[in-house]
């Protein structure tokens, strides 16, 4: 299988949408721990990034976005289009990080 091609758009320049396959998604839901919490609270106090939590989003996202491209793999899609991410809080110190897509087979 050539690359996918994933996209937020809602087209392929140079390429024609020829069948919607569905919505394709990814998920993970993590949970923080003392650890990060006690560095994010000097960094409240003091200012600036709590490294931490950005590492856990941006593997949180890593994970979200794969798992959507593996569910697009296993429907045989050529493209994933309108691609988006959204995040919410399952529980107390617990959020989800979900993409979201349109998988499409292109000619």
């Amino acid at each position: 299988m050539t690359d996918m091609i994933i996209t937020t758009g809602e087209v392929i320049p140079g390429k024609n949408i020829v069948k919607v396959l569905g919505v394709v998604r990814g998920s993970t839901v993590r949970a923080r721990n003392i650890g990060r919490d006690i560095g994010a609270g000097f960094k409240n106090i003091v200012g600036g990034e709590v490294k931490t939590y950005t590492e856990m989003t941006m593997q949180s996202r890593d994970e979200a976005y794969n798992r959507m491209v593996n569910e697009a793999v296993d429907m045989s899609a050529d493209a994933i289009i309108c691609v988006r991410f959204t995040t919410s809080m399952v529980m107390q110190g617990a959020s989800e990080m979900l993409a979201f897509g349109t998988a499409v087979k292109v000619k």
